[in-house]
């Protein structure tokens, strides 16, 4: 996927379909984004920005943190939900309402109504961060649709099948871009692939993404 030719955000209301339960809805985080930066800087200053390590050992590329209920959290003893932030030992900072309204408001509009996330995990990518393929499993019903908000430089999705060996195919998401899956495509591997440089005028070079779940 050559990103030259995606340097700017495609018409806001535009929706793309990744799958039979699966879209991309062009733009639709934009009308939201000035409360979006504020809260992320309330979830920030609470529980910053870290890199977890795999179950392997290995630093992860993407920084993370989390608001909600629940909060995701990776170490040598494997990946899992928890209500308290390890780095803080504290809950993790409560779910803006922006976050939730956007992300059930996203999910209504794909066809998954009355979603409400307890969970969010706040990504953030610098160039050459990555994320590999793997399923959102973690969770205790796989009933509920992902929500998924793109904001910053852009990145490549990569959105396989329900086997790791699947070839996953690309999908550019910019700023703004809100990508939900559920149903028979809830649990396709999926990642980004690695960063390229840029720069956004309002996060700068910098990629951040925001995951809305049901996690309890």
């Amino acid at each position: 996927m050559n990103l030259e030719l995606f340097e700017h955000t495609g018409p806001a209301g535009g929706v793309e379909p990744m799958g039979k339960q699966a879209f991309i809805l062009r733009g639709g985080a934009l009308a939201e984004l000035p409360q979006l930066l504020h809260a992320l800087a309330g979830v920030e200053a609470a529980s910053p920005f870290r890199h977890m390590v795999t179950p392997g050992g290995r630093p992860m590329s993407v920084a993370l943190t989390n608001c909600g209920e629940w909060g995701w959290v990776s170490d040598s003893r494997g990946y899992r939900y928890t209500r308290l932030d390890p780095m803080t030992g504290r809950t993790w900072p409560p779910m803006p309402d922006v976050f939730a309204r956007l992300a059930a408001h996203a999910a209504a509009a794909a066809g998954f109504a009355g979603f409400v996330p307890d969970a969010c995990l706040v990504n953030r990518y610098l160039p050459g961060s990555r994320l590999t393929l793997h399923q959102d499993r973690n969770e205790q019903d796989f009933g509920a649709p992902i929500v998924s908000v793109s904001l910053g430089i852009p990145a490549v999705f990569l959105f396989g099948g329900h086997q790791r060996g699947d070839r996953p195919a690309r999908f550019p998401l910019f700023h703004g871009d809100v990508a939900v899956w559920g149903g028979a495509d809830r649990l396709r591997y999926h990642g980004i692939m690695p960063l390229r440089d840029g720069h956004h005028p309002a996060l700068g070079a910098q990629r951040i993404n925001f995951t809305l779940r049901k996690a309890g």
